[in-house]
């Protein structure tokens, strides 16, 4: 089977670059066809269903900041299915049920924590007081540098004052949920860009968002609607067994045995899983990608009989439970029948081998320590998922490894929250990763044919970088 290449662009991948990366190629004009191996899209943000409640594989958070997502859930028309804090607060929690909260004020950035920080009680005065020498230090700090990302942010933070209580109780709620690895294992470059664009930078962007609905509903049956209407292809269970290629350039796809041929072939597949698509003339993309290596996230599902916390989400500190989040909403349980609770492990290396029924007896009691309401309730279910390769492990010296949107190879352009976005491995860098494979493969078809379209969909998602890509 072969198409006409006029305009057409081929996406493998249905995650949320992927499909960022479809929508804006079809709200272009481009001729689309999304393939997806899996039997549904939306990657690494996925749900299932398990006696009559519904569960996300892990707790996909978003940022007042994370402009291109909320951007992407505009255009699918999903943004009325989303929560967004009106000022950032977020409750930790330590043994004992003590919870102080991270609030922040009215004045502008970095004073707006200033307040919330002086009150800080899970410090010692001596801590809170080196905050803000740390903080200063941080905000200033040249981010994109080669020798900036080649250190240790823990390393750091102990050279501008900061003690292990301070790392453990402040820094890493911070960057162990962004970045997936403790501040000790991360990049300071991107632990800078964390801390810079989400809290020092503009008193608003670290604002809190999540779903009140499942991810597959959110994401997956919203994209794909808005994919078909915008007039592309969407293909599950549609493996892409190798790249077709032409005197060296990237002309289509073999998916179950059929030629799919295209302008541009956009891949939207995770690091862990492009080495086996690439052909041998890429593979310094390869090589690179596996040295990004992995980190893992696992999370721990519990229903219980009552409710047992009353917060929507809390951190916890001197806890296993990193964080916790009240997912009955999302779940569909009527608060009269109990209440669905999730424990979140990022950087979970230590976990994610472990037995489910050791994990589950281990949080129980960890939650028991944080919510006396545990120890007296009765579990009625609980379920673990893991991802073994979540997110690629932001170490010191990650960022030479990350691939730019436009491969070596004519032909191919390259999405992902692994590439290079400046953004760690999260739902923002993701769809970013997508507009800006997008571009270059528009660039490619603008080459072949003589017009595309301007955007006509509502909300017009394709990069500005394209109204000079078209002409």
């Amino acid at each position: 089977m072969s198409a006409s290449t006029s305009g057409r662009v081929v996406v493998v991948g249905g995650g949320l670059a992927g499909l960022a990366a479809g929508l804006a190629c079809a709200d272009a004009g481009a001729d689309v066809t999304l393939l997806e191996r899996a039997p549904r899209v939306g990657g690494a943000t996925w749900s299932f269903e398990r006696r009559g409640l519904w569960f996300d594989n892990g707790q996909h958070v978003f940022l007042r900041c994370c402009t291109a997502y909320r951007s992407f859930l505009d255009r699918i028309g999903a943004s009325s299915l989303v929560r967004l804090q009106e000022r950032l607060d977020i409750p930790v929690i330590a043994p004992g049920g003590r919870a102080v909260h991270i609030r922040r004020g009215r004045g502008p950035a970095p004073w707006h924590l200033a307040a919330t920080l002086a009150r800080y009680s899970h410090l010692s005065l001596a801590d809170r007081a080196r905050l803000l020498r740390a903080a200063l230090a941080l905000m200033r700090l040249d981010r994109d540098a080669p020798e900036t990302d080649g250190q240790s942010f823990g390393a750091w933070l102990r050279a501008h004052g900061q003690t292990d209580m301070a790392l453990e109780r402040l820094w890493d709620l911070i960057a162990l949920p962004t970045l997936n690895v403790h501040a000790d294992d991360a990049s300071l470059g991107l632990a800078a860009f964390v801390f810079q664009v989400g809290l020092l930078h503009d008193a608003t962007a670290a604002d809190i968002g999540w779903s009140r609905v499942p991810l597959r509903r959110l994401h997956a049956d919203h994209a794909t609607r808005a994919l078909e209407q915008a007039g592309a292809v969407v293909r599950t269970s549609a493996a892409v067994d190798a790249l077709e290629l032409r005197d060296g350039a990237v002309v289509g796809v073999r998916s179950n045995g059929d030629v799919i041929e295209a302008e541009a072939v956009i891949l939207a597949v995770p690091h862990t899983a492009i080495g086996e698509l690439l052909p041998p003339g890429a593979s310094s993309i390869a090589n690179d990608a596996a040295a990004l290596r992995s980190s893992p996230i696992v999370n721990v599902h519990f229903v219980f009989d009552r409710v047992v916390m009353p917060f929507e989400f809390v951190a916890g500190i001197g806890t296993a439970c990193q964080w916790v989040f009240d997912r009955s909403e999302v779940a569909g349980l009527d608060p009269a029948a109990g209440q669905c609770v999730a424990v979140s492990l990022s950087g979970a290396d230590a976990y994610i081998g472990r037995r489910p029924e050791e994990l589950i007896g281990e949080l129980t009691t960890e939650l028991g320590a944080l919510f006396p309401a545990v120890r007296t309730a009765r579990v009625i279910d609980a379920v673990v998922t893991r991802e073994h390769t979540a997110t690629f492990r932001a170490s010191p010296g990650t960022s030479a490894y990350r691939p730019a949107a436009l491969s070596p190879l004519r032909g191919l352009t390259l999405a992902g929250a692994w590439t290079r976005t400046g953004w760690p491995a999260t739902m923002e860098g993701a769809v970013r990763s997508g507009q800006s494979a997008a571009v270059e493969a528009l660039k490619m078809c603008s080459r072949g044919t003589s017009r595309l379209d301007r955007p006509t969909a509502p909300g017009g998602f394709v990069p500005a970088a394209f109204s000079e890509a078209a002409r």
